[in-house]
């Protein structure tokens, strides 16, 4: 059994991927990402906000080519 299958939060790998497609679709302006990250996740909006912060605080580190 897994972490993520023990406190059912997402796999932060998977979340961060979802927000770097969304990032490339234009569909929304990243700081409204919240919503989109509760309704694929099934995720409390605190937890949402954490993982987007979460991203955005590391995107440039991982994607520096």
């Amino acid at each position: 059994m897994t972490i993520e299958q023990t406190t059912n939060e997402p796999n932060e790998r998977k979340v961060f991927e979802y927000l770097d497609v969304l990032r490339e679709s234009g569909a929304t302006n990243m700081y409204g990402a919240t919503p989109y990250i509760q309704e694929r996740f099934g995720t409390t909006r605190y937890e949402a906000q954490r993982l987007l912060t979460q991203w955005m605080e590391t995107y440039s580190e991982r994607h520096s080519s």
